[in-house]
């Protein structure tokens, strides 16, 4: 199969519109950081990872414990599918999947990896020592802050993270490779299609991913802010959510910006379709996510004539591929984007096209795509009620406090 990706999407641009947008890219490029994601070997050295991660290499270690959220495991999530191991993604100390990992898991079959760049993530911090106390085997991602030094003091072997942009560089930092490395996912040839993607998109002239942000960027300035994304595979849905939070995080800003959402397909087709066709048009944009060849796939046996001996996955990519077309005849700008196959390859070009697609899509803006300023906001809040043991009353009472002063004469 070969190593692809087709993006299609309406209405098409006129060459006028991708020149306008290629001389924005080109005036807005040097206001902020070079995107360092483009350059796939200068944060990564495989050989060290091999060296130092010897010791879980091994048949015994069936569950990779990551804790970690945001950029810190999105890359992670988006290879999940390929896994030889377990992958228990922990995002945060809710009670629910904590006590499912450690239902599903034992301290003699299973590594726990905390990754945080600052070190100072709540959900990453609060979890750490319920691991600890049940015996489980550590191996860290971090640098520096409170994490680091929890980690220092239980003897924790740790590995370096770079001080970038987490969302941009989970697949080319530690972040993402030393966890997708233990679960014996194939990382050289998931960074060979990282390379093989930048190559294409990383020219600022006219490719596939800068065309598409000039189409994202067109369709902001006739007012549509909220794109809706409907996955058509299981194994694409991680790759969504690095979707989901590189545009939402980085376009929204300066009081600009689209908002990334998702629901998996068809199900979406049963809960969001009928707003998507019937509903107020000119604020979202749907893009449909499918894969031609899924892995694995099955035949379908079938009374249905139509049905019977076609792929399991066949069916659901004439469902998309319908569903792309009832929108166009609404009149809804839409776009699919698919891939061949989700092996490591296609991800890798997959991750590429959408980090070039919402990199360009910030310059159209004119907004610093590394940055991410307001987000510390709740940090603080929810950090000083805990310190301060504030209890829900009082902090309700501090709600109601502050929307009477910024919500006045609102409605």
């Amino acid at each position: 199969m070969k190593n692809t990706i087709n993006v299609e999407f309406y209405p098409i641009l006129n060459e006028t519109q991708i020149q306008d947008s290629i001389e924005i890219i080109q005036k807005n490029k040097d206001k902020w950081d070079i995107p360092f994601f483009f350059n796939t070997n200068s944060y990564i050295d495989l050989n060290y990872i091999k060296k130092n991660t010897q010791f879980v290499l091994t048949d015994d270690i069936k569950n990779v414990i990551v804790l970690g959220t945001g950029g810190s495991i999105q890359t992670l999530l988006a290879l999940k599918h390929l896994s030889q191991k377990k992958i228990f993604p922990i995002t945060s100390s809710r009670a629910v999947e904590l006590k499912g990992c450690l239902d599903k898991t034992y301290p003699n079959d299973s590594i726990v990896i905390p990754i945080s760049r600052g070190g100072e993530t709540l959900d990453i911090n609060s979890t750490i020592g319920i691991f600890l106390r049940e015996g489980y085997k550590f191996l860290g991602l971090s640098s520096t802050g409170t994490m680091n030094k929890i980690l220092q003091k239980i003897g924790c072997p740790i590995l370096d993270v770079p001080n970038l942009c987490g969302r941009f560089a989970g697949s080319v930092t530690n972040v993402g490779i030393v966890p997708a490395f233990i679960s014996y996912i194939n990382v050289e040839d998931f960074i060979k299609g990282l390379e093989n993607g930048y190559n294409l998109f990383s020219n600022y002239k006219k490719n596939l991913a800068l065309e598409f942000s000039a189409y994202l960027f067109n369709l902001y300035k006739k007012g549509y802010k909220v794109i809706f994304s409907m996955p058509y595979s299981k194994n694409l849905e991680g790759s969504t959510g690095l979707w989901v939070q590189c545009i939402s995080e980085s376009t929204g800003k300066d009081e600009k910006g689209m908002i990334g959402t998702y629901q998996g397909a068809p199900i979406c087709q049963h809960s969001v379709l009928e707003y998507l066709l019937g509903g107020t048009k000119g604020i979202v944009s749907p893009i449909l996510w499918t894969v031609e060849h899924e892995m694995p796939d099955l035949t379908l046996e079938s009374s249905i004539d139509y049905v019977n001996g076609k792929g399991a996955q066949t069916i659901v990519n004439y469902q998309a591929d319908a569903t792309f077309q009832a929108l166009i005849q609404q009149g809804v700008p839409s776009a699919k984007i698919s891939i061949g196959n989700p092996l490591e390859m296609n991800m890798g070009i997959l991750i590429a096209f959408i980090l070039s697609t919402v990199y360009y899509l910030c310059l159209l803006l004119d907004v610093n795509w590394a940055s991410n300023p307001k987000v510390i906001i709740g940090k603080e809040i929810c950090n000083q009620a805990l310190k301060d043991n504030i209890d829900s009353k009082e902090r309700e009472e501090m709600r109601k406090s502050i929307a009477l002063k910024k919500f006045r004469n609102f409605f």
